[in-house]
């Protein structure tokens, strides 16, 4: 009797998959990510998963600044990972997840029972109001926050309103747009300037804004770039010109890994419909997989399904 014996390899099994992993990713990202990382681990539970969030730009410049190493980068804005670490510290971009600026509050803000989307301008101008903002050189949400109250002065026709929503509570700026949830909870501020992912994922109330203000709608592509403001460049000193634009993550895997086989696998569970992307979609992010890449030709092999080339 002959035995013939079927060999069935099968790649990316939980074998052969282990060691560390290092995740940088946005603040906004903190309370997907912590779900991803959780189903991964069930299925890949060799891998341990560290997670660290900060601003995207901070996170960044840890990498191309501080020599950090990172085997995955989650953004909240593809750019940064455009403008700081490609060439030099990473390769490619893959565009993944939407979001949109709300102004959030809870039920104790002031004039919480009036404010609404046609007088929330007015609201955060007042003396007795309070507010809070990330950092634009740190955060997105901090560049973005100038970006939506540029397009406010626009869309509602109020000249120097941007001038004067900026200028006011200078002293509640934060590294990440996060950081301000404790503050707005515990009645320290007002409103907070924040992703709508976030405020619904901590129980917050928000005024939607309009599209022509939020950076959520691509139609409105158009008149997001017809605001910009400037940032710090990828060298101390230098500045970026960031125009408006609609709302998109990106992730990366850095140039210098520790785990590489890890990265990828991870990253490519994120991206899976059934997997990251529902756990992404299910906190308030929608998918945008699989989007344009212009740096598709250097995405890895198991990767490029989730890219289209340009």
């Amino acid at each position: 009797m002959n035995l013939v014996i079927l060999m069935i390899f099968v790649p990316h099994s939980r074998a052969d998959i282990s060691g560390d992993l290092m995740v940088f990713h946005a603040g906004s990202l903190s309370v997907p990510f912590k779900e991803v990382a959780r189903a991964f681990k069930k299925e890949y539970p060799g891998v341990r998963v560290t997670l660290e969030a900060a601003g995207s730009r901070a996170s960044a410049r840890k990498i191309s600044d501080l020599n950090r190493e990172a085997d995955v980068f989650g953004s909240a804005d593809y750019t940064v990972i455009d403008a700081l670490l490609i060439p030099d510290h990473a390769s490619w971009t893959i565009r993944f997840a939407a979001n949109e600026m709300v102004l959030a509050y809870t039920e104790h803000s002031r004039y919480a029972r009036e404010i609404s989307n046609d007088n929330w301008y007015e609201i955060l101008k007042k003396n007795d109001v309070a507010y809070g903002r990330a950092d634009p050189n740190s955060d997105p949400c901090g560049y973005r926050t100038v970006l939506t109250s540029k397009l406010a002065e626009q869309h509602y026709g109020q000249s120097g309103l941007s001038k004067q929503i900026l200028d006011k509570d200078r002293r509640h700026i934060r590294p990440k747009e996060t950081d301000l949830i404790a503050l707005l909870e515990v009645g320290e501020i007002d409103y907070i300037f924040i992703y709508r992912s976030v405020a619904s994922q901590h129980g917050l109330k928000w005024v939607t804004l309009p599209d022509e203000i939020n950076l959520k709608n691509p139609a409105m592509a158009g008149i997001y770039e017809s605001v910009n403001v400037e940032i710090s460049g990828k060298k101390p000193g230098s500045t970026i010109t960031k125009p408006g634009a609609p709302m998109v993550y990106g992730v990366t895997i850095p140039t210098k890994v520790t785990n590489p086989e890890a990265a990828v696998v991870f990253v490519e569970f994120l991206l899976e419909n059934s997997k990251g992307i529902a756990i992404m979609e299910r906190n308030g992010q929608p998918s945008l997989v699989p989007s344009f890449s212009d740096t598709y030709d250097n995405i890895p092999a198991e990767l490029q399904k989730f890219a289209r080339k340009q």
